[in-house]
């Protein structure tokens, strides 16, 4: 039987909509922030979450991931720890354009990384992403055992993890990942050992019309932007 001091939850949530307005995929530069759709978004998570039981809090290094983790630190009133674990994925496409004419995919020079979508050979291993993001993820856990944790991370690595736990193929359609911007991707221990995975956007009706799959993700297809 699982009683209440056994049971943990780790939610894994999303940066809110970037100010990204030459379309570019951004990765792991620095210099991209939350959008003023993105901060609205991130103030609705802090408002819909921010009474609940979280007694960590975790954000990417990254300049979008610090900002969504602020409204939601300030309605607990703690500072959230910076994990380099839960940054984004890598591509060697970061800086290009995938829309119009100037998409990267027209150029013969990147085709020679489009070769294995499993790995995927253009960006990041899924298995060092799935690897370094579960590390992240169950130190989250025992720092909050008996609580709840709120990790700021980015579509991909979330994607990734949830894929792995769940034993399911790493070859995806990017379009129809469940992981929208400012989406939680809960992760719920009964001590030691996951027992379930849900999925909630505490800020759809903020999300742009007709956004159900997420701006794209650098270690994800290159068709995509994080």
């Amino acid at each position: 039987m699982t009683s209440a001091d056994t049971r943990t939850v780790v939610h894994l949530l999303r940066h809110g909509e970037v100010h990204n307005p030459e379309g570019v995929l951004y990765g792991r530069r620095p210099g991209y922030h939350l959008s003023e759709r993105g901060r609205a978004m991130a103030q609705r998570v802090a408002d819909v979450i921010g009474d609940r039981d979280i007694t960590h809090l975790v954000s990417s290094p990254l300049e979008r991931a610090r900002e969504t983790a602020a409204p939601l630190a300030a309605a607990l009133g703690r500072e959230p720890e910076i994990d380099p674990r839960v940054i984004e994925s890598s591509s060697v496409f970061e800086g290009e354009r995938f829309a119009g004419r100037e998409s990267a995919l027209r150029k013969p020079s990147s085709w020679r990384h489009l070769w294995n979508p499993l790995r995927p050979s253009w960006g990041e291993p899924y298995a060092e992403i799935a690897a370094r993001m579960l590390a992240g993820l169950y130190d989250a856990r025992d720092a909050a055992a008996g609580h709840e944790a709120v990790v700021v991370s980015h579509q991909l690595p979330i994607w990734t993890t949830r894929m792995h736990v769940e034993r399911r193929s790493m070859l995806h359609d990017p379009r129809k990942r469940q992981c929208t911007i400012c989406s939680l991707t809960s992760f719920h221990f009964d001590g030691d050992r996951l027992v379930q995975v849900s999925y909630s956007e505490p800020a759809a009706d903020l999300l742009p019309v007709g956004d159900r799959s997420a701006p794209f993700s650098s270690g994800g297809s290159p068709e995509e932007t994080s």
